[in-house]
Parts: C-alpha cells; structure tokens; sequence
C-alpha cells in the first residue's frame, strides 16, 4: 500500500459524504418548494372560498335586512322594501343574488288575499299558480328589483315543489335561513341559456295582532305559526362570475357541487381540472357545498422543485466526478512511478545479466576454443573452425538484436546453438519439433533460455561429454513444451538454490513468453519443461 493511500480513501469518503449532503440537501429544497407551492396554491384557493362565503353571508344580511323591514309594517311591504332595496342596491354591493322575493302564506283554497297584494304592488291582475294539494301555500307577492325576465316568478306557489317546500320547512322550524336543493328558477323559463339555480329562505313569523285575517297565516305542530317568507333566488353560474369576476381567469379550472364531496350534483364548472386540484368547503345558508379549484400551475408546482433536484444532482455527481478524475490522474502517475520502478529492475537486471552474460561468453569462447582445438589436426584447422564458429554465433546475436526477420522459426535457434556447441550433424538431426514461428520476443527469450542451457551444460553437463543429451518441442493443446532432458552424468546434479542466471531465464519466461517452466534432477539427470502459449505465427 502506498504511503498516501489512507489520504485517498479518507478524501473519497469525504467527497461522497459532501455528494450525500448535497443531494439530501437538494431533495428537501425540492420537497419544500413542492409543499411551499401547494400551501400557497391552498391558502390562495381558501381566499376564494373565503370570498364565496362573505358574499353569501352578505346576501343573507339583505334577505335579514327586508325580514325586518318587512315586519315592522306587512301592509306597506311593497313600497318600503322597494325603497330599501334601492337604497342598499345589493345588485351592486353584493351582486349574484336574482333579486328578493316576499312569498306570503295562505291556506288551500284562498288565494285572494295574496292576489290583492300582487294588484296592489304591480298594478295588474296575477294570478296564484299552479294548483296544489297542499293545505298550506306561498305564493310569490313581491320580486325587486324588478325585471321582465323576474316578472315570471309572480303569483308562483313555493310550497308546491317538493326541493322548495323541503328548505322552507327548515327556516321554519329552526328560524335560520335555509338553503334548497338545485331547481330550475321559474325566471328560467324566459332565460335563453338556463342554469342550475337554489333559493335562500328566511322566515317571518306571524304576528297576532287585532284583526289579522287567518288565511295569511300558516301553522304547523310545534312550530311557531309563518306569515310569509324572505327569498332570494340564485343563478348558480351568474353568482359564481359575480362574486369571483376577474379571478376566474387566474383559476385554471373550478366545480361547485351541490353537497359534500364529488358525488354531489354538479352545479357549476368552468375549465379544466388537473391533478392538483384544491377541495374547499362552501357554506349556503344551512347547507354544505363543495368547491374545487384547480391552478394548473404544472411547471411552477414541479417546474422548480424539479429544476432544484436536479441542480443538486448534478453538484453531486460533478464533485463525485471531479473525485474521479482526481483518482484517475493519482492512479496515472502511481502507474507511471511503478512502470519506472519495474524499468529501474529491469535495468539492474540486465547490467547483472550483461555482466553474467559477459562472463559465459567468455567460459563459452574457451570451451569452443578447447572442443576446436581438440577436433583440429593443425593451427591452420583451429583457426578456420573456430573462426567459423564465433562468425555463426555472431550473426545469430545480430538476428535476434536487431530484428532482421519478422518471425524466428524454433528449430533455428535451438539447433544453430547446439551447433555452435559442436553437436554433429546427426546429433542435430535428432532434434525434431513441429514448425513454431516465434516474434521477437520470444524469439530472445527462448535463444537467451536455450543459450543458458547449452552453457550449462557445456560446463557441467552432457555437453562436457559426460552424458546424452535430448531436446524436443510439441504442441499440447493450446501450449507449446519444449524438453530438455540431460542422462548419464556424473553425478545428479544440485537444483536447490536458484542462481542468478536461473532466475534470468525463469523471469524471461514468465515475462516475455508468459509461460512457466520446471526443473527436476534425478538418478544423474536433469529435466527442464518450458510451457508458454501458442501465441506466434505458425506455418
């Protein structure tokens, strides 16, 4: 382990740990744009229901507003609420309502009371309608401001209809204003575009002065006796673009339901609801409605908590990568340090194997001189063999050093060195092998291999003229082994301790062939396998 690689880890650690913080950093920005956006989308569609509320609540106030006035003198009802209502101009302070209405009771059967009050308000005969079954009726006396289109609602029973009769039975027994269900206004019926329309209904209960006739009045058990009613009728779509005007623009989508809930009937809508769509509660007199209201905000809601995550994603990754680099560029100039470390090696190794080579070249030299010497009749002899010998020896050098040829054929280069050992002809033709094409490389690993060998063994071994000597190479799957097996020599010799020369040719082995070899000595022999990959050109 290098000295600085504690440095390195801890500088990795701190790089993912800053790349963990940015990134969960990033994710609660982003989580806290996103709520952010969505509280303030929630607090803006609360403002709205809010709005919606105050107007209803402000149009309750005018419908209390005429009960009152309405009580404090019945018979001028007309002309005071006329007045009233010009003065306070709800149309303009608190548009959405269709105007208030008296719808005044009687008993079946005795329309004539209210009739009179119609003649005496509107100058013309209207007439109570339609016909009813019930015991009890309201018919409608009075609806201001008056309108051709509202001029169709007079004389109409309320107590008729069932969803109209249902919420007046409610402001009358509870003495609050109540709200009905959806119906269609009986203005409606003038209107080109019809809409889902509700009435408000505020009670006024009978007063029991001298004189007043009974058929104005209404009873029912364990209620307080009703002279009348206090309405105001709703378009539901007008009220919405009243109360709201221009803000319908800035709202994406938005519903109304007549109730709790989607399952409610629909009443109104306009635009496109999306997924973020806000769910508020509407107050109506005495009955609850739903409203939702979609922003369609996409970008904005996502838009920037987005954009933030992937900022912080893209920090992360930036400094992770950073760290990478700066690993990368460590492990370049580690590498570099080692490739000159193992550079420096080998430059000792091969001043160490020049200087050993130098040495054998010499024991070699004088062993072929004393073999010449011996094979020589005459000086003349001596000098042609020997001279011939170290030509040949030299030029085998200068093939592998320079690179003559592209590839070196391995019967070559060990039959030309056991030439140079002054092996016969017939001993060289004892040498087989199929055909192995060596590169330069191993072309010089295995002559430096072979080279060793043969100076060995003219040393020491059978090429001392103290044994037999056998060389030979196969294939054996995807490997080529070369034999050298040396028998009969003196005496076995010692392997146990491996000099510097069998360290050289075990490192050339291994390095330049990729390979591995083996050596055995027994019975006063020797054996030595080389094995390396199939690598090379063959022919």
């Amino acid at each position: 382990m290098r000295p600085n690689s504690w440095a390195d880890r801890l500088l990795a650690l701190l790089v993912r740990f800053v790349g963990l913080v940015i990134l969960l950093a990033t994710i609660a920005a982003a989580a806290a744009s996103f709520l952010y956006n969505q509280s303030d989308e929630a607090e803006q569609a609360e403002r709205v229901a809010t709005q919606v509320n105050m107007r209803l609540r402000d149009h309750i106030a005018v419908l209390e507003g005429v009960r009152a006035l309405y009580q404090s003198d019945s018979a001028a009802s007309g002309p005071g609420i006329r007045a009233y209502l010009g003065a306070l101009r709800p149309q303009i302070q608190a548009p959405g309502m269709e105007g208030v209405g008296i719808a005044a009771a009687m008993r079946a059967g005795t329309p004539a009371a209210l009739e009179a009050k119609l003649r005496e308000n509107y100058g013309r005969d209207i007439k109570i309608w339609p016909a009813t079954d019930q015991p009890i009726g309201f018919g409608v006396v009075l609806v201001e401001p008056y309108t051709p289109r509202r001029n169709v609602a007079l004389g109409f029973d309320m107590y008729s209809e069932p969803t109209r009769r249902e919420a007046m039975r409610r402001a009358w027994q509870t003495g609050r204003p109540a709200a009905s269900g959806i119906v269609q206004l009986a203005q409606e019926k003038a209107a080109r575009v019809k809409q889902p329309g509700f009435l408000i209904y505020v009670p006024v209960y009978a007063r029991t002065p001298a004189g007043e006739s009974p058929d104005t009045i209404a009873t029912a058990n364990s209620v307080r006796p009703v002279e009348a009613f206090v309405y105001a009728p709703f378009r539901t779509g007008d009220m919405m673009k009243a109360v709201l005007g221009a803000q319908l623009d800035a709202i994406n989508g938005i519903e109304i339901y007549a109730g709790e809930g989607p399952s409610a009937p629909l009443v109104f809508r306009k635009g496109r609801m999306g997924w973020d769509a806000h769910e508020q509660v509407l107050r109506v007199a005495d009955r609850q409605w739903t409203m939702r209201i979609s922003y369609g905000r996409l970008l904005e809601r996502l838009g920037r908590p987005l954009g933030i995550l992937i900022f912080g994603i893209a920090l992360a990754l930036l400094a992770t990568q950073l760290h990478r680099v700066q690993q990368r560029r460590v492990g370049t100039l580690q590498r570099l340090a080692e490739e000159k470390a193992r550079h420096a090696e080998d430059r000792e190794l091969m001043i160490g194997e020049m200087a050993h080579r130098m040495k054998n070249a010499f024991a070699r030299i004088g062993a072929l001189a004393r073999i010449t010497l011996r094979e020589s009749a005459s000086l003349d002899e001596f000098e042609t063999k020997f001279d011939g010998r170290m030509r040949a020896l030299s030029d085998a050098k200068q093939m592998l050093v320079t690179g003559a040829v592209d590839t070196v054929e391995l019967g070559k280069i060990v039959r030309r060195e056991l030439e140079l050992a002054g092996r016969s002809p017939d001993q060289l033709a004892a040498v087989t092998g199929p055909d192995v094409r060596l590169d330069d490389e191993g072309a010089q690993a295995l002559s430096l291999a072979i080279h060793e060998f043969v100076t060995n063994s003219i040393k020491y071994g059978a090429l001392a003229g103290h044994g037999d000597l056998a060389v030979g190479w196969r294939r054996d799957g995807g490997d080529i082994e070369l034999g050298w097996t040396e028998s009969g020599l003196p005496e076995t010799p010692q392997i146990d301790s491996e000099s510097f020369g069998t360290q050289f040719i075990r490192t050339l082995i291994e390095r330049q062939l990729k390979g591995s070899w083996q050596r055995s000595a027994v019975d006063n022999g020797l054996a030595i396998v080389i094995r390396w990959p199939d690598n090379a050109r063959t022919n």
